[in-house]
């Protein structure tokens, strides 16, 4: 536990539950949000909803990139796997997913889906069997595309012509915005992801203090970390100020990280994408830009057709969105678990329903 141990330390984390008490004090009820997976996870498994002061209401937001993967392309890339001569590479979260008829967990059984750690595992099968076509499942945030840049250079520097990336790739500060004008979901404050913020620095979330008059603060992912970020949104409500601030600084800079971003910005490009439960937000996913577009699943592989459907009864986006918990669902911890999921906010292990189901159901 070296170098965690002062992140957990019992005695700090009093001093700074009762500084947010005492700043707190005579504060309207206000509503921040975490916007990163990890932190969701975290703050349950630390009680740290059930520490805050009854007007401090910290609520969890579209920080999970399988859970705001919308439903039709859970259902085209299962499609893929009817594809003779295509292997489907994903990441592990992906495959439990419910689809409108399967997922890709089912189809497993034929062989056709390759759960891996890293793209570069799917190149390197692609290098070795160029009678295949191998599709990679690009899920993600900005803190894994640059890996998936990394892969499709190496591709192209291999001249594969049988790798290819089908992207589901989201950016984070587009989403943000949205949210911050929203006036339901009435947000006063933003726990700012770590790992995005260590890939695109501190400036892209000054729009959002600026023009929405919201405090942000980039927060780290233990116990102190995430308290004295609070504490920092507080002292910002109480003082009536909106500001950028870096809790995380011995991880984020303000550069951000410059090669992965160009990484990025070679690889990709921004476009419109559709995320679950919220719908279309601008510029808010990436696609492969013009010049790597021979590793484009979407423009290179004939997608079977398929018919989505909607969920009925689950209430992934408003959970998402953070209009609701997961025990206002009525599905929640009843016909909707880890083992039988109705929903992605139960399936990955950084959803908000898997969060309060693993570690305190139905509290604060």
């Amino acid at each position: 536990m070296k170098y965690i141990d002062e992140f957990r330390n019992l005695k700090i984390a009093e001093k700074l539950y009762r500084l947010i008490n005492e700043e707190a004090e005579g504060l309207r009820r206000v509503n921040f949000m975490e916007v990163c997976g990890t932190h969701t996870m975290a703050v349950e498994r630390f009680g740290i909803r059930r520490m805050l002061p009854e007007n401090v209401r910290l609520i969890s937001g579209p920080g999970c990139p399988v859970c705001v993967t919308p439903k039709n392309y859970i259902d085209k890339a299962i499609a893929l796997t009817a594809i003779d001569d295509v292997v489907v590479f994903s990441f592990g979260d992906m495959l439990k997913v419910p689809g409108t008829n399967s997922s890709l967990l089912k189809q497993n059984p034929k062989g056709k889906v390759r759960v891996v750690y890293s793209a570069l595992d799917a190149v390197e099968f692609a290098e070795k069997n160029r009678d295949k076509k191998i599709i990679f499942l690009g899920i993600g945030f900005e803190t894994t595309v640059p890996t998936v840049a990394a892969s499709i250079k190496y591709a192209k520097k291999k001249k594969l012509k049988n790798f290819f990336v089908y992207s589901g790739h989201k950016v984070m500060p587009p989403a943000m915005r949205l949210l911050a004008g929203d006036k339901e979901v009435n947000i006063k404050g933003f726990l700012c992801p770590a790992h995005v913020s260590a890939i695109i620095g501190t400036m892209p979330y000054s729009i959002i203090s600026k023009k929405y008059n919201i405090p942000c603060v980039i927060s780290g992912f233990e116990p102190l970390d995430i308290l004295q970020s609070i504490l920092m949104l507080v002292r910002q409500v109480k003082l009536n100020i909106a500001k950028v601030e870096n809790q995380y600084n011995r991880v984020v800079k303000a550069s951000g990280n410059i090669k992965a971003l160009s990484l990025i910005d070679e690889v990709f490009s921004t476009h419109d994408s559709e995320w679950r439960g919220i719908g279309v937000i601008k510029k808010s996913g990436l696609v492969l830009s013009r010049r790597y577009s021979d590793f484009d699943a979407e423009k290179n592989i004939d997608f079977p057709k398929v018919e989505t459907k909607m969920d009925k009864g689950c209430i992934c986006g408003s959970v998402l969105k953070g209009i609701k918990t997961p025990p206002e669902c009525g599905l929640f911890s009843k016909k909707c678990t880890p083992e039988n999921p109705y929903g992605a906010c139960m399936v990955s292990s950084e959803g908000a329903c898997a969060a309060y189901y693993r570690y305190g159901a139905g509290r604060k």
